[in-house]
Formats: C-alpha cells, structure tokens, sequence
C-alpha cells in the first residue's frame, strides 16, 4: 500500500507540475479540515504477535501557507484497531480461553507537526504532507490459560491452569515518536470549500520514550503441535514449549480517509474589465427560467393513521433521483428547488411498497412553495421496538446482539442494538415471541412477547426493554418462564426455548460454571417437594448436556420448599399469585 502511494503521488507530481498555471488569488495562507475513514495495520502490529485488526482513523489538520506552495501544518487524529481474539477452545479435559482485563483494542491519538506543499489547477489541488510528534498508546491487558483436569493419585480430580500467552508490557499506556506521510485529493465543490480523499502511512519509531517502554510486547509459549478438541491434556509440555518466547512490535498502519475541507481568505476572481452586454438577438431566444419548488413527503400506517418512521422514499425524474428517509414525524428530508416537470414518488419498508404517488406540472402552477404528497403503507405485522438496558441502572446499551424466536415454528433473526439501544422487529399477528439477548460476559432473561389479542387497525408498536447484566461470579437471577406441568419434571417445549438461551450463554462463555436449582411452594409434602425439585433440576441440567455443556460446569441442585421468598410457608393461606413466586429456578454463578 505505501508503494502505490508513493507511486501515484510521483504520476500526479509530473501531471500537475505541467499545469500548474494559478492565479495568484485563488491562494488562500490558511485551510482546515476533517476527515474520518478506514486504518489498516501493518507488519507484525498486524501479525500474530500484536493481531490488530482493521479499524477506523478521524481527525483534523490545519494548514498555513506562505504566500506559495509551501506551508506547515498540524495533524491531530484518533485511531483504533480492535485485535483478534483467538477462539475459546475446549478439549477432552478442559479448555482454552481468551480473558482481558480491559478493553480489547488498541488506541491511539496522535499529534503532528511538519510541512507540506500544494500543487492546484482549476477545481482540483493535491496536497503533499510529512509531518513528526508524539503518538499517545493504549494497548491491550490480557492472557490466554489453558485449564484443564488430571486425575489425582489419590482419588479426585485436581484442577491445573497454564498461561500460553500474555501481555507483557509495564503499563497497557505508552507514548512514541511518531511520523505521518501522506498525500490528499481535494475537488472544490463551493468557493473556500472542497471535498478530499486522504491516504497516509503513520508509523511509531524508538524502543522508549523518556525511561518508559514505547512499544507493545507479549510473552507466549511457541506451539509444538496443535491443540484439538478430542486431546487430553496430561501436560502442556505436550503442545507447548516450556521456555516463553518475548516478542515486540511498534504500531504501524496505512489509513484512507474522506473529509471535508475549509480555505480562509480567498480572493473573488477579477471580472472582465470589458464586458458586453448579450446581443439582442441572444436575449431574445434566452429560454424562460423555470419555476422551481421544495417537495415534501410525509408517510402513514394504513390501518393507524399513525407516522411512519425508516421508510425509504425515493423521488425521481426530470433527470433527478432523491432518495431519503422518513423521521419520526413520517416527513423525508425535503427535495429543495425541485425544477418544473414530472416526478414519480415511492416508498418501501420491510420489504413492503407504500402507495405512489405523482408530482405534476399542476403542482408547480399552484400557490405556494412547498408540494406535499402523503404515501399510505399497509404492512399487516405489528412492529416491536425493543431498547436494550443495563440491569440496575437501566442505562441505555448499545451493541447488544438480540434474537427474536417464534415460539411455534422456532424460526429466529438476529439484530445488534444501535447507538440509542434500539432494536426493532416485525411480529406477525397472532404469534408468540421470545426475545433475548447474546453477548459474551452478559445475560439477559428471555423475554415472551405476544401479539394474541392485540387488534392491527388500533395498534401498530409492541415495546419492549430487554435488561442485559454482567456475568459476574456470586450473581444469581431467577430464569423466567420456565415452566413444568403439574406433578411432573419433563421440559416442556416452551421452557425448551428459555433453556436454548442459557445453553447459548454457556457457549459463549467457556469458562462460566453454574448451579441450576429447582425450588417449590409449600403446599404437598417437604420430602416430596424435595424430590420433585430435584428431578426438575436434573431435567434441565440434562437439557443442556443435551445441547453440548459439559456436565462439570454444572450442578443440578433441588431445593424444595427451603428457600421461600415471602411468607407463605405450610399452614399459611396465600393468592397463588404468592405462591407462583416460589415456583421458580434459579441460576447461580459458581466462577467465571
């Protein structure tokens, strides 16, 4: 990457360089921009021995020219590559996995200092920049154990743990040196503003910074053979070397990038001092300037008569395509000084088309200046916008990955939660839901949402928010919906589908070892109770044993009706509604 550009940056030199006729005024001492765009790493910052990804560089610069093509300028910008984790790996006795102690990206905010030279003719200019100063690091904390079982000589099982890999550095935030080259394509679109594309090369150099380390290091222990699911490990002296090997890396990475840019000071080009006026005959054939107005579109449900809002509306003709999309109000940002003519307006959600509607030459005949067209768009489902929260403090969480699931037909999507914590799906009617969560280190309980009853033509949004909690050793939390028929310890199907979510959380989190526990009202016999709960228990422990977990994360435990959560204990008379509360299970974290 850094040849190609250093290649097309000499191929733009030579073509510029032979024009390169400026007006004086059209120089301008002063520019700044933003940009914002893609960062790939490079080398071994990119190769196993740091694993940074593609990631994402913004920032901005300002420039100062002395009265020519030569300048100065200044570089600030933010970087961040998330890293390749390795995958969670579980073997016959045991396994492997991946703990952070912070985030698990690398970070870095940069700020430079050095020239730079312009080259222009006409709309277009290209700017040259090489610039040094300081790259401010925050690096990755983390370590890759392998546990595993051996049998004890004595009778047992004794458990074992080796670190394969770790981190290495004095502190996960350093500080370099570092140096930016690159080359920017800029195209004036409005006088004093253009719009550019940016490529680069940064680099960190030096081993220190003052007496602290500059660079990123890791200790690991090379691979003698791979690791497989079916192995059984005695010793990690089979599949790893015992001596660790110390490896370092400086951060290095080729970044492209868009932005726009602002030029302070320029000069209004010199009019013709001799200007004519047309000729008449000129005058005479000038065709009559159009009439032009703004267009608005505004859509509704249907059957509601309610806004509608991410519909994507598309305006087209008389040489113009406008696509927007519709706010909460059910308005699509509006097509500003449309030209007299035709156009044609559409609109589609979901995969489902609203009414059409049409601009005419009639509608820029009448009064006023804005043309409004409504569009009507039937989709028979309902819409349930979730957001997903924090458990206890019930901030909003972004990025949460959810699963809706049709409790008949078991058919599930997926959708991870936006900025705001938004996620939205599309119910049928009459249908049963179940909604949940999935996200390494979280939970979230399965959430059962019905359109049964609900009439289409008086409601169209189901809301729902989705409480998500940290997986945290000690923790427990009653598992809703799952439910048993009388007398009897079998899994149903729906409580099958709530025992699929936990089944997930479990694979997703390799290292997390649970209690599962049964628990009764009152009401019957202690010792049968007991003996129910427990069976229970075993059924949803086999369950999930079922579904790949292995049996020694864990424990089926059946409490009876020893651990009430009110007061209704035998002799007492309680509403069922009481009662039902002491019907539960319950998941308690043993370790993560």
């Amino acid at each position: 990457m850094k040849k190609v550009l250093q290649g097309t940056l000499v191929m733009l030199s030579i073509w510029l360089i032979g024009h390169h006729s400026v007006k004086a005024q059209d120089r301008a001492p002063w520019q700044i921009g933003f940009f914002g765009g893609a960062s790939a790493p490079l080398g071994t910052y990119r190769g196993d021995t740091a694993r940074a990804d593609m990631g994402y560089v913004g920032g901005l610069f300002a420039d100062y020219y002395f009265g020519g093509r030569f300048g100065v300028g200044v570089d600030a910008r933010f970087i961040r590559h998330p890293q390749r984790g390795s995958d969670s790996l579980i073997f016959s006795n045991g396994y492997m996995a991946t703990v952070y102690s912070g985030p698990a990206y690398f970070q870095h905010i940069g700020l430079a200092v050095g020239p730079t030279y312009q080259f222009k003719a006409k709309r277009v200019a290209v700017d040259v920049f090489a610039k040094g100063g300081l790259l401010l690091q925050q690096f990755p904390d983390y370590q890759r154990e392998m546990v595993y079982d051996i049998k004890d000589p004595r009778g047992g099982v004794i458990s074992q743990s080796t670190v394969i890999r770790k981190t290495a550095n004095s502190s996960n935030r350093a500080t370099a040196w570092m140096g930016v080259g690159g080359v920017r394509f800029n195209y004036e679109v409005a006088r004093n503003l253009s719009l550019f594309v940016q490529g680069d090369y940064l680099t960190a150099f030096g081993t220190r910074f003052g007496n602290k380390q500059s660079e990123f290091f890791i200790e690991e222990h090379p691979v003698l053979k791979p690791l497989e699911e079916s192995d059984y490990v005695d010793s990690p002296l089979e599949f790893f070397a015992e001596e660790p090997q110390r490896r370092r890396t400086f951060t290095q990475a080729v970044n492209m990038a868009v932005g726009i840019k602002y030029v302070f000071g320029r000069k209004k080009d010199i009019e013709p001092s001799a200007a004519q006026p047309p000729a008449a005959e000129d005058a005479a054939v000038k065709p009559k300037e159009q009439a032009s107005k703004d267009i608005v579109v505004v859509v509704k449900d249907k059957q509601t008569g309610l806004a509608l809002s991410g519909v994507k509306v598309v305006v087209e003709g008389n040489g113009v395509e406008y696509i927007a999309t519709t706010n909460a109000n059910g308005e699509a940002e509006r097509l500003v000084a449309a030209a007299s003519g035709t156009y044609r307006v559409s609109g589609v959600k979901n995969g489902i088309a609203a009414t059409e509607a049409t601009v005419t030459l009639a509608d820029f005949e009448r009064a006023g200046q804005v043309i409004y067209k409504e569009l009507l768009h039937d989709d028979p489902r309902f819409t349930l916008v979730g957001e997903t929260i924090e458990c206890d403090t019930h901030t909003k969480m972004p990025g949460i990955n959810t699963t809706l699931t049709n409790e008949v037909s078991a058919a599930n999507m997926s959708q991870v939660s936006d900025a705001e914590g938004k996620f939205i799906y599309q119910l049928d009617q009459r249908a049963v839901y179940n909604v949940v969560a999935n996200q390494t280190g979280k939970y979230s309980q399965t959430e059962r949402i019905s359109t049964e009853g609900l009439d289409r033509s008086k409601t169209l949004y189901v809301t729902l928010k989705l409480g998500v909690c940290a997986l945290e050793e000690g923790t427990s939390w009653v598992v809703k919906n799952i439910l048993y028929d009388f007398d009897k310890s079998n899994i149903r199907r729906d409580a099958a589908l709530v025992l699929d979510n936990v089944a997930n959380t479990l694979q997703q989190n390799p290292t997390l070892r649970i209690e599962l526990s049964s628990h009764t009202d009152s009401r019957g016999k202690d010792a049968y109770n007991m003996r129910l709960s427990q069976r229970r228990a075993d059924a949803a422990v086999n369950y999930l044993a079922s579904k790949g977990i292995s049996r020694g994360r864990m424990i089926a435990k059946g409490y009876g009706e020893t651990r009430l959560v009110n007061a209704c204990e035998n002799g007492v008379d309680c509403l069922e509604e009481d009662h039902e509360q002491n019907r539960r299970t319950e998941i308690r974290v043993l370790s993560y």
